[in-house]
């Protein structure tokens, strides 16, 4: 059981540190971290705008991280904040552009990442994936059982 954990525990931190990477480098183009390609990918999702709060709860980052991100994306014109506090941010014209092509390059990941899997594997994979994910979340939640 304890090699399990050690591989997957090393399989996850090593596909995370190739995914910041990956994203640093595309990020590096419009002088931004790769911490700003999810932000960008997820405000294309919502082409009218949402609120902080919603952004948080869609990127799983609390609310100084989201502030100092949007700052920076502010403050390079791919975003913009409309009606005040509690009002909705979304993507400028540049911003569109920047994440229209931030999402190309990750689709491009994903897949060249996920070639060797048959569409039956990449189901099973990402279904156990889900899986292992709430399950840890609940276990996050009521502790590990006796």
């Amino acid at each position: 059981m304890v090699e399990r954990f050690e591989k997957f525990s090393l399989s996850i931190a090593e596909i995370s540190r190739c995914w910041h990477k990956l994203a640093a480098e595309e990020m590096k183009v419009y002088g931004l971290k790769g911490a700003h390609a999810l932000y960008l990918t997820t405000l294309y999702r919502y082409p009218q705008g949402i609120t902080v709060p919603e952004l948080c709860e869609l990127c799983l980052k609390d609310k100084s991280d989201a502030s100092r991100m949007l700052a920076i994306l502010e403050k390079k014109e791919l975003v913009r904040k409309e009606g005040g506090y509690g009002g909705t941010v979304q993507l400028t014209e540049a911003g569109l552009q920047a994440a229209r092509q931030v999402r190309s390059r990750v689709c491009r990941a994903v897949e060249e990442a996920g070639k060797d899997l048959s569409a039956e594997e990449r189901e099973i994979f990402y279904k156990a994936l889900g899986s292992i994910t709430e399950n840890l979340q609940r276990l996050t939640c009521e502790g590990i059982p006796q």
